[in-house]
């Protein structure tokens, strides 16, 4: 038996729920964990490393129905939302029927002749 935590491995403590190692920081000496249910939870390397050793931590079957802690849509609603999207009105078209050149404001025709950039591209005013 390992005692020393593998990423992306499952295991169970005790005959408790099962969770995933999901990062391990040798500098820091610490294995964070994340539960089935999404609560992330952080041990200390040496503790993890005595627990595995007791058989107080042991491997575990990743569960069937491993989507309970992330937000995972099924294949047939994910088609239906993408529909969704594309219909929605908030969706952007992007800069079409934008003028970027446009002047806008005629009012600031003083200070758009009087501050024109020389041939050197200097700003003049």
């Amino acid at each position: 038996m390992r005692v020393h935590p593998d990423v992306g491995h499952w295991y169970r403590a005790g005959r408790g729920e099962v969770f995933e190692v999901v990062a391990l920081d040798e500098d820091d000496g610490t294995v964070e964990v994340q539960y089935f249910d999404g609560t992330v939870a952080e041990f200390e390397l040496e503790d993890w490393e005595a627990q595995r050793k007791n058989g107080e931590i042991e491997d575990a079957e990743p569960p069937e129905d491993w989507s309970g802690s992330v937000d995972v849509e099924d294949e047939e609603d994910g088609a239906g939302r993408e529909a969704q999207i594309e219909d929605s009105p908030r969706r952007s078209d992007g800069l079409e029927g934008l003028d970027l050149f446009d002047a806008g404001d005629s009012s600031n025709t003083d200070t758009a002749a009087t501050e024109s950039p020389g041939t050197d591209g200097v700003q003049r005013r």
